[in-house]
This record gives C-alpha cells, structure tokens and sequence, in this order.
C-alpha cells in the first residue's frame, strides 16, 4: 500500500526525472565528440556543432583507421589492459585469500596486514621508482606499463574483506572432503565472488586504459606509445604530425573531426565491454556489506 500512495509515485516520478537529466548531461559530452567527428571541415573549425553532425561525413574515421601509429597505440593499450588486468587479479586473489584467515590460521597475519597498508599511505616517488624501473631494464618495454602496477592494494583490501562474508561453513566442508587451500581458492572462493571479481575487474580495466602519465616517462619512442598517452600527445602538446600518416590529405578534413574520432574510438572499448558487466558491477558494489 506504501508504493501506491501519491506522495510516493510523486517521489519516485522527480526521482527518475533527476536522474534522467543526470544521464544526460554525463553522455553530452561523448555525443559532443561524436557529431564532431562525423562533421565536415568548415563546421568543425567554426565550432559550430553542437549535438547534431553537419556535413555528415566518414573522412574522419577513415583516415584514423589508415593510421598505423593509431592503430599500433591501440593494440598497445588492448595488450597492456589485458594482461595488466590478468597479472592483478591473479595476484589479488593470491594475497587476499590468506589475508582474509583469522591469526588462529594464519600467522602473523596481522603483520603482513600492515605492510600492505603502509604502501597505501606512503609511496616511493615519481624519481625513486623511475630508477627502479631504468635499472631493472625495463625502459622502453610494455612491462614498465604493467609491472609496476601490478599489486593494487585497494583491491586487495576490498577482496580481502568480501572473503570474510563468505561462512566458514563451505570452507570447512571443502577441507572435510579433502580439498587443499588453493583447491578451495579457486573452487569454492571465486565462483562466489564472481560480482567482485567482476568490479574490481572493471576499476582495474578502466585504470590501465585511462593511465598516460607511465607511457610518456618509460618509454621514449611516440610508436609505442598506449593510447591514452598518444592522444595525450596530439590533443594536450597539439603535436599534428602523428594524426595521420598521409599529410595532404588531412588538408580535406579538419584536426578537430580527426582528433574527435580518435577520442571516441579510444572510448569504445570500455563503453563495449561496461554493459556486459554492468549486472556484476551493481551487485558488486555492496556485496559482503551485510552479513545474515
């Protein structure tokens, strides 16, 4: 009877009308970027596109797909979010399942706690971990994009404590039938934590495809760069050589169409993939937060 009421469809309409324009107003951007980059020259340059294209053309998303440095900085940051993502998880899961013990099982747990902390409130610096780095010889490689970040602490902490929701009960039941600690690790722990896994999955994604700031410092040659860090480059320093391989043509169509659709299509992966995840994600966010 409470959901019937007026005063509660009156809420619930100018709840859904404030979230609507919410939306709306996060997503003009993006739809901003793509009419530019379906417009023609002479509208780009004016900046007279709003949310509509005008001239509608393709030019723009032909010549990037014809640009061998663009593409090349994509399959980059494809490999980069890829393995990155896979080599932080694994090691999430390594760390948090026997963080997550009582001291009864695992001892000095509570020491190995704070050493996992302490990188939380205290880091290396920009220049300790750039020697770090240059004398490990990985300059100029794709692992100095990778390895660096590789344990994410945060992650750690956020896993660490959804292993503690999960009862005792199945562990002991696991163990009762003869099953190993990594046996129920990976049997009984991670198909319950799907939802997790599936959030902390998406931050770290999100993170190895949006960072821009490791490939400008580690690696010095601009073809191998990931694409943040290329269209960082094109788009911040206004560095044109690299936004197309052949530089007469890019006199029929603007830089601004160009660098738009260079800019949606760099945002295409993580706008594909979100959906998929989308029901983990939700749910994600507030599992292990109330035990029964």
């Amino acid at each position: 009877m409470y959901h019937k009421t007026l005063p509660y469809r009156i809420f619930n309409i100018c709840n859904y009308v404030f979230l609507a324009i919410i939306a709306f107003i996060c997503i003009l951007p993006l739809i901003h970027t793509l009419a530019v980059s379906f417009s023609g020259r002479g509208p780009a340059n004016a900046n007279l596109v709003g949310l509509i294209p005008i001239d509608f053309t393709l030019d723009a998303y032909k010549k990037t797909l014809n640009n061998e440095n663009f593409l090349h900085s994509l399959w980059v940051s494809v490999q980069r979010t890829v393995i990155g993502t896979l080599i932080t998880m694994i090691v999430t899961f390594l760390a948090a399942y026997p963080l997550s013990k009582d001291s009864m099982v695992m001892r000095s747990r509570t020491w190995y706690s704070w050493f996992f902390v302490v990188t939380l409130l205290f880091g290396g610096g920009l220049v300790p971990t750039y020697i770090v780095i240059q004398k490990l010889g990985l300059m100029n490689s794709l692992w100095a994009l990778i390895l660096p970040g590789a344990i994410d602490v945060w992650l750690i902490v956020l896993l660490l404590n959804f292993f503690r929701s999960i009862p005792k009960a199945l562990e002991e039941a696991a163990l009762i039938d003869g099953a190993g600690q990594f046996k129920i690790l990976t049997l009984v722990y991670i198909p319950l934590s799907l939802p997790s896994i599936a959030t902390l999955s998406l931050f770290k994604m999100v993170g190895h495809w949006n960072s821009w700031f490791d490939g400008l410092i580690y690696l010095n040659n601009i073809q191998d760069y990931p694409l943040a860090t290329f269209l960082q480059t094109i788009l911040i320093q206004l560095d044109s050589t690299q936004l197309s391989s052949i530089g007469r043509e890019m006199e029929n169509i603007s830089n601004n169409t160009v660098k738009a659709a260079q800019i949606f299509i760099g945002a295409l992966p993580i706008l594909v993939v979100y959906p998929f995840l989308q029901k983990y994600f939700v749910k994600g966010m507030v599992v292990g937060s109330i035990k029964e």
